[in-house]
């Protein structure tokens, strides 16, 4: 067996299991939102919550198939070519998780220090640490 075989594999490995986080992830957060949502007093926040689990289940998802890819290229295939198309997957990857992170959030990153209620942002003098 190569290298690069070995490699090939080890990539189809870490693919399966960043497949298998979105999956397992996406179902936990509709098993355990099901209850949620079916008991008066959670009802209202059930919605959120279960988005916000299936919003991280496939950002830890994207992050190990980006790894991935990564390997893939650097390894196995390191082309221009190669290359090139990595930047595509991850740049599009990197504005996906962006997006889903806004969505989560639903603010943008950088008033993410708005969501707490203080009054300065972080790192302001006279801000709470």
């Amino acid at each position: 067996m190569t290298f690069e075989a070995v490699v090939e594999a080890a990539v189809r490995v870490v693919e399966v299991v960043g497949a298998g986080i979105m999956v397992f992830g996406g179902l936990a957060a509709l098993l355990a939102g099901i209850p949620r949502a079916l008991r008066a007093d959670t009802r209202p926040t059930a919605y959120q919550s279960m988005r916000r689990e299936l919003g991280r289940a496939i950002l830890l998802g994207l992050e190990v198939l980006i790894v991935a890819d990564i390997i893939r290229t650097i390894v196995v295939e390191p082309t221009v070519e190669s290359v090139l198309v990595l930047g595509a997957i991850v740049i599009i990857r990197v504005l996906l998780s962006f997006s889903l992170e806004v969505e989560m959030d639903g603010v943008w990153p950088w008033a993410r220090w708005r969501m707490t209620g203080k009054t300065g942002a972080p790192g302001a003098p006279g801000a709470p640490q």
